[in-house]
């Protein structure tokens, strides 16, 4: 498949609930690192349909301040195309949380029940809740019955390699209101050690009238054309690799050409967001999250993550920065992923 092809699939319209999307590539729901800096140097570039937020604790949205919430924040400018993750275990609270994100203006909410990071699933929410399917169709239900905007859910395999309790799932949250979902086919337990079960996109994709929205190892383009093929969802959602490379919307929907300085220009363009938003020690700490994602587009990356985790202010970021690019480091066409964390 050309890249005009993709271009074609990527841009061609698409209704959740009652809004029409212009573009189906998205931004993956994450943690930790769609802050409002990484969405902002992603907007730069466009590209994209959607964005979701870092993860937000449903418990503290209805009293939370976003003049200084590190996640529950955001520019005005990018609600109309921005969607708020949730995490939590109760339908109450989710479904208040929800009613504050909806009267901010979100585009839409997405509930997480994808993450198996241990601190989240001890709590029973994340990927916990695949465990209690009645309890995950409640909270499903509980939010649609309080909001009217887009609702989302976010989720993977389950907790064994079974594509059928996956399938029963996407069915589930379907009945009980969601308008769209996001699959990433792993197995909970797994985080990241085995490659993604594609073939299990398709099973939910078939199940389901609602879009679904592709998830799992899309580093370059050639994997989207592959995804899109194989399985027929309806959007895909990149993770991972946005951090990477936050061009990648504009390159693959729009033909974008990244130049030769494209690597520097946009860790500069990062570290000086960052300050826009933050204090310098909090903007020390993002950037260093976004680091080995970055990192991992080079050969010789992990040497020079260590350069960039030597740092202790920002500036000693830019002038690590500065340092590293002289020497014209050599790039990667697939990224080393053993930089992904």
């Amino acid at each position: 498949m050309k890249n005009h092809k993709l271009s074609q699939y990527l841009l061609k319209n698409l209704t959740i609930k009652d809004k029409i999307l212009h573009n189906r590539l998205v931004l993956a729901p994450m943690a930790g690192l769609g802050h409002i800096a990484l969405r902002q140097l992603i907007s730069e570039f466009g590209g994209f349909g959607l964005l979701f937020t870092g993860m937000c604790s449903a418990k503290a949205i209805p009293s939370e301040n976003s003049n200084v919430s590190p996640v529950f924040s955001w520019r005005p400018e990018e609600l109309e195309y921005l969607v708020c993750q949730i995490f939590g275990s109760e339908p109450e609270s989710m479904a208040k949380a929800a009613i504050r994100i909806e009267r901010e203006g979100f585009f839409g909410v997405d509930l997480n029940f994808g993450c198996s990071v241990a601190a989240i699933c001890k709590q029973g929410c994340g990927a916990a809740l695949l465990k209690n399917p009645e309890l995950s169709s409640s909270i499903v239900k509980s939010v649609r019955k309080s909001v009217s905007i887009p609702l989302f859910v976010k989720f993977r395999l389950g907790w064994d390699n079974n594509p059928q309790f996956a399938v029963d799932m996407a069915r589930r949250f379907e009945d009980a209101g969601a308008d769209a979902l996001t699959f990433h086919p792993r197995i909970a337990p797994d985080r990241r050690t085995r490659p993604p079960l594609w073939d299990a996109i398709t099973l939910v994709r078939q199940a389901v009238e609602i879009p679904v929205f592709g998830n799992g190892n899309l580093f370059v383009k050639e994997d989207a054309e592959k995804m899109m093929e194989l399985t027929s969802c309806q959007g895909l959602s990149v993770g991972r690799m946005a951090v990477a490379r936050p061009w990648l919307f504009s390159q693959w929907a729009k033909g974008f050409s990244p130049g030769k300085d494209i690597f520097y220009t946009t860790a500069m363009r990062m570290a000086q967001i960052l300050l826009d938003h933050y204090t310098d020690y909090f903007s020390v700490k993002l950037f260093k999250k976004f680091s080995p994602y970055f990192c991992a587009n080079f050969k010789f990356g992990h040497h020079i993550l260590k350069k960039l985790n030597h740092a202790q202010t920002m500036d000693d970021i830019k002038n690590n920065l500065d340092l590293i690019f002289e020497s014209d480091p050599e790039t990667l066409s697939r990224p080393n992923l053993n930089l992904f964390l």
